[in-house]
């Protein structure tokens, strides 16, 4: 299977989760321990909210949601012990 033949067998929630996946791990945004998204004109709103509260939930992460729409996301890499 090719990329775009897997990119097309996604569904809309899949894509956007694999979209915001490749900014949080790039190696820019690694170093930084943030990233900057923004939902895009054909993304639905209702899955961009369920995108949004499963970061959430997640430990060591805090989102800011800025004026512009960009939600930035912080986040910390615990001290093993």
């Amino acid at each position: 299977m090719t990329t775009s033949t897997a990119a097309a067998s996604l569904n809309a929630y899949e894509r956007l989760g694999t979209r915001v996946q490749k900014i949080i791990n790039s190696t820019g945004a690694q170093k930084a321990r943030a990233a900057l998204i923004f939902r895009q004109p054909d993304e639905m709103e209702d899955d961009w909210a369920q995108l949004l509260e499963e970061i959430a939930e997640n430990d060591n992460v805090t989102l800011a949601y800025r004026d512009d729409g960009g939600v930035h996301i912080f986040w910390t890499v615990p001290k093993e012990d």
